[in-house]
This record gives structure tokens, sequence and C-alpha cells, in this order.
């Protein structure tokens, strides 16, 4: 089984977030301890780092933290991990293949005819490509052979 899946969706989903939000503390703790001389910290700055903090849970809520961990392409199906579970998912099973790969990370989704153990919609993160924002001929051929899938059931 070969992987489809970005091998940098463990720091997507785990690097980058503790990087963000650490800094965010970071930030706040550096201007009350610098304002604690002087007086109130300025409350602007750190409404802002509050600001911030809520963007980066939603932006992250919706595109980074709802990815699969690892997608295995087994032939006729997909072998699904997050967490501790796998699933695998008969490629004739697949209604949709979505392609986003004009954004960061360039993210796949997979529309499935009954839901399995992770729903009926399975995103996970497409597999870096050198030449930024191309489109990856992996996930392409993916989308041929579901196609192909498709048509044979019919």
């Amino acid at each position: 089984m070969e992987p489809i899946s970005s091998r940098m969706t463990f720091y997507y989903k785990r690097i980058f977030p503790l990087f963000w939000f650490g800094l965010l503390a970071f930030m706040a703790v550096t201007i009350v301890a610098s304002s604690g001389r002087k007086g109130s910290p300025p409350l602007f700055v750190l409404a802002f780092l509050g600001f911030m903090a809520l963007m980066g849970v939603f932006i992250m809520k919706k595109l980074v933290w709802d990815l699969a961990d690892e997608v295995l392409d087994a032939g006729d199906a997909l072998v699904i991990r997050r967490g501790g579970e796998q699933e695998r998912v008969p490629l004739s099973d697949i209604i949709n293949v979505s392609y986003a790969w004009a954004q960061g990370p360039p993210r796949v989704t997979l529309s499935l005819r009954t839901a399995g153990k992770f729903g009926n919609e399975i995103s996970f993160a497409a597999p870096q490509r050198f030449v930024p924002f191309s489109k990856s001929p992996v996930i392409v051929d993916l989308i041929q052979r579901v196609d192909a899938a498709r048509q044979a059931v019919r």
C-alpha cells in the first residue's frame, strides 16, 4: 500500500497549532510582564491577541483538525487512518473527490455513498508538490480511478 496523503499532516495538526498558540501566549505574557512596571497592559493589544487565538481555533477546526492522519492506496480501495482507528473504503463507494489544490494545506475531500467510522466525508492533506500551487498527479489519478470504479458499478 502506498501513501497518498501528505507526510506533513502531523506538522499541520500538531506542531503548527502548538507553535501558533504558544507564540500568542508568549506575546501576551511578555506584554503583561513588561507593562507591570509602567501600569496596566494595553487592553487593545491583549484583545487583539485573544481575537487571533479565536481565529486560529476557527480556521484550524475547519481546515486542519478534521484531516485524516494517513490515507493509503490499496488498489481498489483506500485505507484511512485517524487516531488509532482504520477504515477501508472501496473506490466504488466514493461519490465525489473534491480537490482544493490552491490552498494550504492542499485538501482532498472524499464524499462517500454510505457513512463509515469517520462519517460520510473524509478529508486529508494532499501530498506536497515541489512546484507550489500545482495539481498533484497522485490525486488526479485517484479522481480518474474513482470515476472508473463508479462507471464499472453501473
